[in-house]
C-alpha cells in the first residue's frame, strides 16, 4: 500500500512549510547560452513540520505518530493547507473543476489529476490520495456515481456507465499528499524547543 490511510494531524500541518519541488539541468555553454532538462515529469513535495508544532504536546503527538508510522517505513496522509482542493483556496469545489480525460467508449479508468498553468504550459498532477467522500464527477457536465474509486486516485466507471466517446469526464475534490517522513531520527532539546527552537522533522512526498 502506497501510505497508511490516516491524515497527519491538521493542528500541525497548518503551521508547516513546504512546497513542490522540481529536478531541472541547466549547462551553460561557451556562448553564454543554457540548455536545460527536466529530470522528472512530476513535481515532488517536501515539507518540513517542525515549523507547526508550538508545545510540547503537540511535539509529543509528532513523536507518537512517528514512531506509528515507524519513521520512514510508512507513509501517511498530509494536508497542505496551500493546495487541497480542485479549485481556487477559498473556493468549494465543483464536478467541473478538473478535466481528467475524455472518453471513447471503452475506456473505464481515469487518474485523478489538478490542472495548473492554464492555458500554456498546462501541467497535470496525478492526485494519489483524494478525500473520498468530497469527489464530485460529472460526463459531459452531467452528475455521476456510477464509479469506484482505489487508494491512488484511480476512477473506475461501473459497466454500462462507461464515458462515450469525446464524451468529457471531469471532477472537483478535496485531496491530500501521499507522503513519508524523511528521516528516521527526531532530536529534540527540550530547554532549546521551550526557547522557540524549531525541530527539523522532514516529510517527503511518495509516489506509486
Amino acid at each position: 500500500m502506497l501510505y497508511d490511510d490516516v491524515r497527519f494531524p491538521t493542528a500541525i500541518s497548518r503551521g508547516s512549510s513546504g512546497g513542490p519541488e522540481r529536478r531541472t539541468d541547466v549547462v551553460s555553454t561557451a556562448s553564454g547560452k543554457e540548455e536545460r532538462n527536466s529530470r522528472w515529469s512530476h513535481s515532488r513535495r517536501k515539507y518540513n513540520v517542525g515549523f507547526g508544532i508550538k508545545s510540547v504536546a503537540q511535539l509529543q503527538t509528532v513523536i507518537d505518530f512517528f514512531e506509528s508510522r515507524r519513521g520512514r517505513l510508512h507513509g501517511f496522509r498530509f494536508k497542505d493547507y496551500t493546495d487541497f482542493k480542485s479549485c481556487g483556496p477559498t473556493a468549494t469545489p465543483t464536478r467541473t473543476d478538473q478535466l481528467i480525460g475524455t472518453g471513447n467508449g471503452s475506456n473505464a479508468s481515469f487518474q485523478l489529476v489538478k490542472n495548473y498553468g492554464a492555458p500554456t504550459r498546462t501541467y497535470a498532477r496525478p492526485i494519489h490520495a483524494p478525500v473520498v467522500a468530497t469527489l464530485l464527477l460529472a460526463v459531459n457536465g452531467s452528475a455521476t456515481t456510477a464509479v469506484t474509486v482505489n487508494d491512488t486516485g484511480l476512477i473506475t466507471f461501473n459497466v454500462g456507465s462507461i464515458p462515450a466517446n469525446l464524451a468529457t469526464v471531469t471532477a472537483g475534490f478535496e485531496f491530500d499528499a501521499p507522503v513519508r517522513f524523511d528521516t528516521d531520527e527526531i532530536t529534540v532539546n527540550l530547554t532549546h524547543f521551550e526557547a522557540g527552537e524549531i525541530p527539523d522533522i522532514p516529510l517527503v512526498e511518495v509516489k506509486p
